[in-house]
């Protein structure tokens, strides 16, 4: 005698109840991982590929120096003045320098020069200086153009035509922009615009210059 047909076990409803706590469990670590991942890509976007001209409609509201921890010591970096005559930054040793590596080309760049030519004006007469470095392959042919038409009146011409700025100091946007210490060291840099000549940033700048009396006996 041929039996019935079984018919299909169902599953039972507490395991039924388990599985589906166990896959809702599941969609929440899964959630909460990517937003893990999200944040982390989010804070390392400023060291990623960028490109060649960073753009931003506010320069005062993007202000942040990336400060080091520790001064970090830079690679011998070869330019010449507007005679051509051939510098480094060794030239400029005993002083804090603002390195903004720049081209005419860069829009941003160009916005933001008047406030590097007002800073170095605020801050004639100390030991300070501002290097603005051009990549401009034309060199001083085209820059001074440019100073003539901002009014740029403070600024020195400084030239690096063959890009090994970016390369040594590990840029890939401009602008870009180094705090340099009396030791020739960086201290801390700024990828993007900035208002140069805002108090916050001559501020800044005076501190490092010149330290306050607390901090020189510290140092003794």
């Amino acid at each position: 005698m041929t039996g019935s047909p079984q018919m299909p076990t169902s599953t039972p409803a507490p395991a039924r109840s388990k599985a589906t706590v166990l896959i809702a469990i599941t969609g929440v670590v899964v959630l909460a991982v990517s937003l893990v991942m999200a944040y982390r890509e989010s804070k390392n976007t400023g060291t990623g590929p960028l490109p060649q001209a960073v753009n931003s409609g506010s320069q005062k509201s993007l202000f942040a120096f990336n400060i080091l921890p520790q001064p970090r010591a830079l690679p011998m970096l070869r330019f010449t003045d507007e005679e051509e005559r051939a510098m480094t930054l060794q030239d400029f040793r005993g002083r804090f320098v603002l390195l903004n590596v720049w081209a005419t080309w860069c829009p941003p760049c160009r916005k933001e020069m008047p406030t590097l030519d007002r800073l170095q004006k605020n801050l004639a007469g100390t030991d300070f200086e501002v290097i603005a470095l051009s990549i401009d392959q034309g060199g001083a042919s085209v820059v001074r153009p440019f100073y003539d038409e901002i009014a740029a009146r403070n600024l020195r011409i400084y030239i690096d035509k063959s890009g090994d700025a970016m390369n040594g100091l590990g840029i890939a946007a401009i602008p870009a922009t180094l705090l340099i210490d009396r030791e020739g060291r960086e201290i801390g840099r700024k990828i993007g615009p900035a208002e140069w000549d805002s108090p916050e940033i001559i501020a800044l700048i005076r501190a490092y210059i010149a330290p306050p009396a607390s901090n020189l006996l510290e140092k003794r």
